[in-house]
């Protein structure tokens, strides 16, 4: 029997629908992908169920970090389950770009149903998956009571709690706790993370690794990457996955080296960066809807502008490039001698530096890095990023490495054995997920 706070969640969800199409028409104007088949979001489809007797497996990967981690999955699971079909669904129009590669022949791709009842149950009725996967975070009530109550078996896969995430889960536990119970399988990260996630009532926990470092950067985009890279006379300094505020605070530091030259007393090493060359700096905001708003900054800031999307060839000369493209992270981490990792100079928890340590690109990452916390103490322990107090240290540092070759060669190769020691979460999850479909004990 449904709960008191279940049951204020459920009209609270039903309520809220209206407020969420207007959210979605306000954000529609910005990013078109939101004003594509909204009422998929409702749980009406035009599409038909995939036919056939190969089962259909539910995939949810809510953005663009989740969709690149069920990548990686889907790639070691397809050879696992041939002919199998996708049910791949998003919560983000740039989740849904990139999900779109993902397609074969018979998958299908809609929007993840808004978690009132009603959606929810027109989604597992016109769907029926035999199988299903949450990516990472995704603790939805309504989804997981419903797709328990139609017997479909559903994980939560590449799975992370941060201390943060646990205490605001608690403060919610009589609506949470009943989900994470309800779950048919939880495949961790780490064992912190599988230690939170029990914490919560989440049943069988199994720590199976992080998928993304299987993922390896495609040999193209390295390849362009390093053409840029050759293209430019000056070491290149990138802000990575970089977040709102960031920005100012990073063109500020660099208008500060301009008009008053370095500020010693913020590294240790104050020769060492004394010695650095002039430095090309690079941004790459972590969300596309913000590249416009950080282009007008570095033009407030009185610095000239090179936007990714304007290049031929080559990058264009200015004091700042702007990465402003989807699908290239690896090839901007090929292009930069140096890289600050953003989310992790506010307080919002950084952003993954897996695929920096894969392209053997050196970090600098501040003191927030609580959403990756263990990749963040083995990369630092491994020698493949440092951590600094703020933005300021960041840049001061990345000078001071690039004055230093030995130094940004010795975190080149600590990063590159760091990401090949870690790999193998792919084929154990793939493993675990086909086991869950077919009611088998996976291989110990």
């Amino acid at each position: 029997m449904k709960s008191l706070v279940g049951a204020l969640y459920d009209l609270a969800t039903w309520l809220a629908q209206p407020l969420l199409r207007r959210k979605l028409r306000r954000r529609g104007a910005a990013e078109p992908g939101y004003l594509h088949a909204v009422e998929e979001r409702f749980g009406h489809y035009t599409q038909a169920r995939p036919v056939g007797a190969a089962p259909l497996v539910w995939v949810h990967a809510v953005s663009l970090g989740e969709t690149r981690a069920a990548a990686i999955l889907l790639a070691a699971l397809r050879p696992r389950l041939p002919g199998m079909r996708l049910l791949l669904t998003h919560g983000t129009a740039t989740g849904r770009a990139e999900g779109g590669r993902l397609l074969q022949a018979g998958d299908v791709q809609v929007w993840q149903p808004w978690d009132s009842p009603g959606a929810v149950r027109r989604f597992l009725a016109h769907w029926r998956p035999d199988v299903g996967v949450l990516m990472e975070t995704e603790i939805w009530p309504n989804l997981i009571r419903e797709a328990a109550a139609r017997g479909v078996p559903l994980a939560l896969a590449n799975a992370r709690l941060s201390d943060r995430s646990l205490r605001g889960a608690r403060r919610a536990g009589a609506l949470l706790r009943p989900a994470y119970r309800a779950l048919s399988a939880v495949w961790a990260q780490t064992e912190a993370d599988a230690a939170r996630l029990r914490a919560l009532g989440a049943g069988p926990v199994t720590v199976l690794g992080n998928l993304k470092f299987d993922a390896q950067p495609a040999p193209e985009l390295l390849a362009r990457g390093r053409a840029w890279r050759a293209g430019s006379d000056r070491p290149v300094v990138m802000l990575a996955s970089s977040r709102d505020g960031e920005e100012a605070e990073f063109l500020k530091q660099i208008k500060a080296l301009e008009l008053s030259g370095q500020a010693p007393e913020a590294i240790e090493n104050v020769a060492t960066e004394a010695a650095a060359p002039a430095v090309q700096w690079l941004i790459v905001p972590r969300h596309p809807q913000r590249f416009d708003d950080v282009a007008a900054a570095v033009a407030a800031a009185g610095l000239s502008l090179s936007r990714r999307s304007a290049w031929h060839a080559l990058p264009e000369a200015a004091e700042v490039w702007l990465g402003d493209s989807l699908g290239e992270m690896a090839a901007y981490y090929a292009l930069a001698d140096v890289a600050l990792l953003g989310g992790s100079f506010a307080p919002l928890g950084g952003q993954n530096l897996i695929e920096a340590a894969a392209c053997g690109c050196p970090v600098l990452m501040g003191p927030h890095t609580f959403n990756f916390a263990q990749a963040a103490e083995l990369a630092q322990a491994a020698g493949a990023a440092r951590r600094v107090a703020d933005l300021a240290q960041a840049v001061h540092a990345a000078r001071a490495l690039l004055a230093d070759a030995p130094a940004r060669a010795a975190m080149r190769a600590a990063a590159q054995d760091f990401a090949q020691a870690h790999r193998g979460a792919a084929a154990r999850s793939a493993e675990a997920l086909q086991a869950l479909l077919t009611g088998a004990e996976p291989a110990a």
